[in-house]
């Protein structure tokens, strides 16, 4: 199953779980614009605010436009804008955590797969050292704005060297 499918998937589940938790969703978008859970599923409520990395629109996402050569894989890609939008409809129904993992993605779509995978390996215990981590930090600040993630790798550089987790150089 392709990763996308397999993502939007798990976000529908998730969305639909609390759904059912006998929380009060808003009836409408915010006064300020934002995502609610009104306007989820975002492919039904919110289909024309959609569009891919490449700027297709998701309207045009069609099984006629795949087979014509109109959509290709790279058009399939979710876009960090649409992950903002779900992460808006997660706190709406009081889901800070989902949704700062949705602006986590978001962060990180960027990066291509073949660098995420190393970062993720760098992560592991006793792979990296303090200074090693340190720079993926600062690249995922500098290069890629992923301010988020950059804190994350250096609060990870922190608790590894306070539990002697690090590579020994």
């Amino acid at each position: 199953m392709d990763q996308e499918l397999m993502m939007k998937l798990i976000v529908e589940k998730v969305m639909e779980a609390m759904k059912t938790e006998g929380k009060s969703a808003p009836s409408a978008v915010s006064a300020d614009g934002r995502m609610t859970a009104a306007n989820y599923p975002l492919s039904e409520k919110s289909a024309d605010k959609l569009q891919s990395p490449t700027g297709k629109k998701f309207t045009d996402m069609t099984k006629a436009g795949l087979l014509a050569g109109n959509v290709t894989s790279d058009d399939m890609r979710i876009s960090p804008e649409t992950l903002e939008m779900q992460a808006q409809v997660a706190e709406s129904v009081g889901r800070g955590a989902f949704a700062n993992n949705m602006r986590r993605a978001a962060e990180l779509i960027a990066v291509g797969d073949d660098r995420l995978l190393e970062i993720y390996n760098a992560l592991r215990p006793y792979r990296s050292t303090k200074a090693e981590l340190l720079a993926i930090a600062e690249e995922l600040e500098t290069k890629y704005n992923a301010k988020i993630s950059g804190g994350l790798v250096r609060e990870a550089a922190a608790v590894y060297e306070a539990r002697g987790r690090l590579k020994k150089d």
